[in-house]
């Protein structure tokens, strides 16, 4: 009986082992405010990012990822909210705002992830309801939302005045607080976990979550980068707007923080220095993914490791005359989006739209963790290695507070601004940059038609309370 039992605990510590060590490792890059467009592969940004680029050759992009909005002017947190919980917007709203952690503890991505076999390691911006060190089991150099800006960040630069602040200067603290570049601490960080995951690695394959602050504001970046972008080569976008006519009813007004970086009415000149700023801080924090890659190259570790890079969110930065995210146009909901690892086609594009937070159930299966029935997002690895070529979603919803809402289906679009009370129609193939409204034509107003209903239907699914019918009676009446 002894030697029965001894078997028995013997065959499954081997099938245990061998459960685990068949597990790929997973590496998650996640950066802050990054626009879709700031990856120069893509063609679309005079940017330099050679080592998003090598990854992008590396593995398979998804052209058309976004984040669905936020019930906050904080875009972060609702989008970290939804990647952590798994849940759409209006779910993982109710899970931020339970009054007590534990009543959704054991439910967060990486403690999925711990219960796998998964040894889980997380550095950064974190920005969620629930203690990182609770769900992962190192932590180091946890951050808060975004560096802190100083009074002389805001209201700048004005042509005809010198400029208060400096992205380089040290005293203005920030990125540069503690006296080594966060990005370049992230950095440190992964390096450090590969070390530690690597004596791990016969008995648990390793979660890393690294999670950068840059290209949030304040933009920072040594002086270096900065020279690397003059003002001459910096071309403001072909949507610019020296003011956003609805910026407050759609409750995006000047006074909100972000909105605050540059002056009102904008300039080009503004712009292009707080863009001088942006693409910097992005080459910088390029410079720190690829000494990542190659960190992970030299542990001999790549091989059984998936890497996942996308952003939380876009940013504005004079689209449309707004600097922000809190807003639901391309450059702000759409981001990076890159997998590379075992079987997944290297060179490759696709054009098929998901969420951003699909990551989290894609990794979910790779370890081999069953769906759990609160995840609403979906594993995009068929999708990823060409088994399957259509996107799990038929809609892309978007909303933000109670002042905009939007659908996508295919390559229309459908705005709508409740308390103006207006609707905006885009051709995002045709128009990928939005800069020509066709609701007041003739095929804008059958778009509308069209999609108002399936946004209708939507707000349903999600749990979105916001009644539109008031404000648009004449589109609900068609229904």
């Amino acid at each position: 009986m002894k030697t029965s039992l001894l078997q028995c605990s013997f065959l499954l510590f081997i099938f245990s082992f061998f459960s685990q060590a068949s597990k790929p490792n997973i590496l998650f890059i996640f950066a802050d405010d990054q626009c879709y467009e700031t990856i120069r592969e893509l063609g679309l940004t005079d940017i330099d990012t050679p080592h998003l680029d090598h990854l992008m050759n590396s593995g398979t992009s998804f052209t058309r990822a976004y984040n669905m909005g936020s019930w906050s002017g904080a875009v972060c947190v609702a989008s970290r909210h939804m990647l952590n919980t798994g849940r759409f917007i209006w779910q993982a709203q109710e899970a931020s705002n339970q009054a007590e952690e534990e009543r959704i503890s054991g439910r967060w991505w990486s403690e999925y992830m711990k219960k796998a076999g998964y040894k889980t390691y997380m550095t950064g911006k974190w920005h969620v309801r629930a203690k990182a060190e609770k769900c992962f089991d190192v932590v180091r150099n946890l951050r808060g939302g975004m560096p802190n800006q100083t009074p002389e960040g805001y209201n700048r630069p004005i042509s005809d005045k010198p400029d208060p602040w400096s992205p380089y200067d040290p005293k203005f603290g920030g990125f540069w607080k503690g006296g080594k570049h966060w990005s370049e601490v992230v950095a440190d960080d992964a390096l450090y976990f590969f070390d530690e995951a690597k004596k791990h690695q016969d008995e648990n394959p390793f979660f890393a979550y690294i999670a950068f602050n840059a290209p949030h504001d304040p933009r920072q970046a040594p002086k270096s980068y900065i020279d690397r972008y003059p003002l001459d080569r910096i071309q403001v976008p072909t949507s610019f707007l020296p003011e956003y006519p609805y910026k407050e009813e759609i409750k995006c007004p000047h006074n909100l923080r972000d909105e605050k970086l540059a002056p009102m009415p904008r300039t080009t000149h503004s712009i292009k220095v707080n863009r001088q700023e942006y693409y910097a801080i992005i080459t910088h924090m390029d410079e720190q993914i690829g000494k990542i890659i190659s960190g992970l190259q030299k542990s001999g570790m790549e091989k059984n490791t998936y890497i996942f890079f996308s952003a939380d969110h876009g940013l504005g930065v004079g689209h449309h005359g707004l600097l922000g995210k809190q807003n639901l146009y391309e450059h702000s909901t759409r981001v990076p989006f890159i997998v590379c690892g075992p079987g997944i086609p290297k060179k490759k594009e696709i054009t098929a739209p998901i969420y951003l937070q699909d990551i989290m159930p894609t990794t979910l299966a790779l370890a081999k963790v069953v769906k759990p029935k609160h995840v609403q997002f979906q594993d995009i690895m068929p999708l990823a290695k060409g088994t399957v070529n259509r996107s799990p979603y038929k809609e892309i919803y978007g909303a933000y507070l109670d002042a905009q809402r939007s659908v996508t289906v295919g390559n229309e679009k459908l705005l709508v601004y409740p308390n103006v009370p207006i609707v905006r129609v885009y051709d995002i193939f045709r128009d990928p940059f939005e800069k020509k409204d066709l609701a007041g034509t003739k095929r804008g107003k059958v778009i509308a038609s069209k999609l108002f209903p399936r946004l209708l239907k939507l707000q349903k699914q999600m749990g979105d309370k916001l009644d539109l019918s008031k404000s648009f009676p004449s589109l609900t009446s068609k229904i």
